[in-house]
């Protein structure tokens, strides 16, 4: 090993080091700590993908959104192929009204794995806030068609139906739902189905 490969070396075992030591605050929701130490490692070693995204997940939770989505975005510049940056950025991007973006991160997401259901189901979400239904209901019954026993993506799905009028189908979702084990399923059947 050459002198400037073992100062390389060292270099990413420190940043390793306070990767790890991140990760470590982090699942005792030291967030800010965390925060921390994956600033230092992104100091030492700035092209480590985890470093930003880990941030990122830190932040969020500090209600932090855009510098979490500042973070998603570097992480997916250093690495366009990571679904959880982009599902997650989406995820904020919805809290903060960016329904357009939303959707896009959560195409992105579609793209790189298509079979993630919480993805379709995430996105039909976002369509109905742009109250683009028929579009909300193609993506539940992409979730649906990946994880049959998806009752959330039933109760979506169910809610989209209603909004189009659609009230026997969506109530025959509704009722899948709560044969898949939904919980306060009886509410909503009695409200759109009697």
């Amino acid at each position: 090993m050459t002198a400037l490969s073992m100062i390389f070396a060292g270099y990413s075992q420190t940043a390793e080091k306070y990767l790890a030591e991140g990760n470590a605050k982090y699942a005792i929701l030291d967030f800010k700590g965390a925060i921390a130490d994956y600033t230092k490692a992104i100091e030492i070693s700035p092209r480590v993908t985890e470093a930003f995204y880990n941030r990122g997940l830190a932040k969020y939770n500090l209600r932090d959104n855009n510098g979490a989505i500042a973070d998603y975005t570097t992480a997916i510049e250093i690495n366009p192929k990571n679904a959880d940056a982009f599902y997650n950025r989406a995820l904020v991007k919805g809290i903060l009204l960016d329904f357009d973006g939303s959707v896009a991160d959560y195409s992105k997401v579609i793209d790189i794995n298509p079979e993630n259901a919480d993805a379709y189901n995430n996105r039909g979400i976002t369509k109905s806030n742009l109250k683009d239904y028929a579009g909300a209901i193609e993506d539940y019954s992409k979730a649906i068609v990946i994880n049959p026993a998806y009752a959330l993506a039933y109760i979506n799905r169910g809610d989209a139906k209603i909004a189009l009028g659609q009230k026997v189908s969506g109530c025959s979702d509704f009722k899948k739902a709560k044969e898949l084990g939904a919980l306060n399923m009886d509410d909503m059947i009695k409200k759109y189905c009697k």
